[in-house]
């Protein structure tokens, strides 16, 4: 249940009250002049992650050439990837254009336990397709065997139980806060700027954000610089020059691109382009 509250003079007694049922964001407000130029900006972006994701969705959906495990994951980061971007940049874009209404709190609500599900399997993904990399490389006899259906889909869904749990317990806490104000200064939903409007001490909450933030950026990029660590390894225990130079290539190709940019690397990808080719009909190089 959604406890914010404005309360009257300096007592916080329950029975001298308003019950404060949205919230206004002020994030633009120090940019007038710029919002224009903002907007065309966002804009273009959001355009582009959404037209540039949907694109990998859909030719690793239809073509069943793209069903290695790499392919896999990628599909599903670009999915919590666009879902993710839904859920920030249309409030941002209609704050730029002044149509900044009041939402909800429950709205808000909804939104922060999206932005935060999806933001953290972001984060995890990638963890998954460190592992692809990890047994494809130090363990290629076996490959089929361990990254089967079943481990790609389990991996898939470890990275959304983690957003998931996390998310519950970030919305559960901030949600039972007493607020004393309705205007945000932010751009959108989000967790420290609702901690902000509390009546209350909120410093309990804050160290449970922090403890979650560190965990979430720690865990991850530990993981996945184990499983680098593990690659290196067993390519610098290659006997051939050039085999070591082929290893780090496919290494640098299939887990460094496509985390600093999925959109590029698929694009990239021979097998995609080739995707992209059948699909319409024509050559795409």
């Amino acid at each position: 249940m959604l406890l914010c509250f404005r309360f009257g003079n300096q007592s916080m007694k329950t029975e001298n009250f308003t019950l404060i049922t949205d919230f206004v964001f002020q994030g633009f407000s120090s940019f007038r002049e710029q919002q224009i130029t903002l907007f065309g900006v966002f804009l273009a972006l959001y355009i582009l992650t959404l037209a540039g994701n949907t694109i990998i969705v859909t030719i690793i959906r239809i073509d069943h050439h793209l069903n290695a495990p790499m392919n896999f994951f990628l599909s599903m980061l670009s999915t919590s990837e666009t879902v993710y971007t839904l859920v920030i940049l249309p409030r941002i874009l209609s704050s730029l254009v002044g149509m900044n209404q009041p939402i909800s709190l429950a709205g808000c609500a909804t939104r922060i336990f999206f932005f935060v599900t999806f933001g953290i399997t972001n984060c995890f993904l990638p963890t998954a397709m460190g592992y692809d990399c990890y047994v494809a490389i130090c363990n290629p006899l076996r490959y089929a065997i361990i990254m089967n259906k079943r481990v790609h889909i389990q991996l898939v869904l470890g990275a959304c139980s983690i957003g998931l749990i996390v998310a519950i317990t970030q919305v559960t806490s901030v949600c039972r806060l007493p607020c004393c104000a309705r205007k945000v200064s932010h751009f959108f939903c989000d967790i420290r700027p609702e901690m902000k409007l509390s009546c209350i001490d909120t410093t309990v909450n804050e160290i449970l954000t922090l403890i979650i933030s560190v965990l979430v950026l720690v865990v991850p990029m530990g993981l996945v610089f184990i499983s680098y660590v593990l690659i290196i390894s067993t390519i610098l225990k290659i006997a051939s020059v050039e085999g070591r130079k082929k290893a780090f290539a496919t290494l640098t190709y299939t887990v460094i691109t496509p985390l600093l940019n999925p959109v590029v690397y698929t694009l990239r990808n021979k097998e995609v382009k080739d995707a992209l080719s059948r699909a319409v009909g024509g050559k795409f190089s």
